[in-house]
């Protein structure tokens, strides 16, 4: 299995994760023409690609993800509230399947199961992604670690994990009050001291490579993503972490290769 994050932060995320000849992508906030180029960019077809879920209705997440889908011809996965708060963006797409927060479904073979998160939306959700054998994860947009969401993930072998911003960068930042507050409230994001907490805490369960994601451009930076990481470097030592970024696609991700695939 594979994962390519092609792009992740407040101004467009999209994440292909692969299992054998299924390819999946979770989120589109890019234009169809800014996805199309970076997938070039990472060598895929277009025209490989399986399906589209959707994790929430925020525009970062799927503001191109209709125009993709008609140009692609690919079906469309959401939960309900998901897909009518979206309606608008999306527009008329080839196909769409409904699934319930909680369900797990099948893509062509591969199984996918969502999980609820906690963020200012309808009814979003994360994913893990398994070909029977291995599973990824992805979690973004969470305000708070649960039970079940720490559960879930503890059997992934690789994650995708938002890191979204410094505490303190965050306070004495630009951000007014109300803005600050809903990102640190327990629907709004992880900051990169809760993000790899957890990250520890999985790392024990199996967890063997990670990206961290959704970094904000404004309140975080990757040296203090990075600071945090070396505060757990004594429990991360066995884990293979990458940063993503806006502006270009992550390295891949890939479960059968060694340290460094």
């Amino acid at each position: 299995m594979r994962c390519i994050v092609l792009g992740s932060g407040s101004r467009g995320n999209a994440t292909l994760i692969e299992a054998g000849s299924t390819r999946v992508l979770v989120d589109n906030g890019f234009s169809a023409k800014e996805l199309l180029a970076r997938l070039q960019r990472v060598a895929i077809e277009p025209e490989s690609i399986t399906a589209l879920l959707l994790t929430h209705e925020h525009n970062d997440h799927v503001a191109g993800a209709g125009a993709l889908a008609r140009r692609l011809r690919l079906p469309v996965y959401g939960n309900v509230p998901t897909l009518r708060a979206a309606e608008a963006k999306l527009g008329k797409v080839p196909e769409l399947h409904e699934f319930n927060t909680g369900d797990s479904f099948a893509v062509e073979g591969v199984e996918i199961h969502a999980f609820s998160v906690s963020h200012d939306t309808a009814d979003p959700v994360g994913f893990t992604v398994s070909d029977g054998r291995q599973c990824i994860g992805y979690c973004t947009d969470t305000g708070t670690v649960t039970r079940l969401l720490r559960h879930t993930l503890s059997a992934c072998q690789g994650l995708v994990l938002e890191a979204n911003h410094d505490v303190d960068m965050l306070r004495d930042g630009p951000y007014p009050l109300a803005l600050q507050q809903r990102v640190l409230s327990s629907q709004g994001h992880l900051s990169n001291e809760r993000a790899l907490q957890l990250v520890a805490e999985l790392a024990q369960e199996g967890l063997r490579k990670l990206v961290l994601a959704h970094l904000s451009e404004i309140n975080n930076a990757p040296e203090l993503v990075q600071r945090e990481i070396a505060r757990w470097s004594a429990v991360l030592a066995g884990l293979e972490i990458r940063l993503a970024s806006q502006h270009r696609p992550a390295p891949v991700l890939d479960l059968d290769a060694g340290e460094g695939g």
